[in-house]
């Protein structure tokens, strides 16, 4: 019989950065945001004007650490074509004791490293901020968001193909 309680309730987090793990060091994670990209339309003969989708925004993320740690710091401003592998890790728990992995393997490169304000006697807070080139989110093994700068697939399911094949790519 299946459960009424509210699932997926995310317990706990972790990163990688450019695969060296950050367990204990993360203040927070904020992962891409997938958004269409859409223009307004109110072509002859229509009473209303509709939202087309043109494809989809850039995507960003973001960590943000109590420490200045110099191994991220080090990986603001490299070279173009460098990218850096971010991986974050969270446990979703349901309310009936089911656990649930989630996954989000990130590639791109920080953008901005602010440190932060410094204060006597308070903590820092430096945010860092990822131009993501890749992303893919999974859910227990199951690929739920894969997107990068050519195709986006949701559930494993590439909403692209139709275009591509129109172009002759597939």
């Amino acid at each position: 019989m299946a459960s009424n309680m509210p699932g997926f309730i995310l317990r706990n987090c972790t990163a990688w950065v450019d695969r060296i793990s950050k367990l204990g060091q993360i203040g927070d994670v904020t992962l891409p945001v997938p958004q269409a990209k859409v223009e307004e339309m109110r072509n002859a003969g229509m009473v209303m004007p509709i939202e087309v989708s043109l494809g989809y925004e850039k995507l960003e993320a973001g960590i943000k650490m109590p420490g200045l740690d110099p191994q991220v710091l080090k990986l603001f401003g490299l070279a173009p074509g460098i990218e850096t592998p971010l991986m974050i890790t969270g446990a979703t728990v349901d309310e009936d004791g089911t656990t649930h992995s989630a996954v989000a393997n990130l590639r791109g490169f920080i953008k901005q490293a602010d440190p932060g304000n410094w204060k006597p006697g308070e903590m820092a807070e430096n945010d860092y901020q990822f131009s993501v080139r890749y992303y893919k989110l999974e859910i227990d093994g199951n690929p739920i968001f894969e997107m990068d700068a050519f195709d986006v697939k949701i559930g494993g399911v590439s909403q692209n193909a139709g275009i591509r094949n129109a172009m002759l790519l597939e």
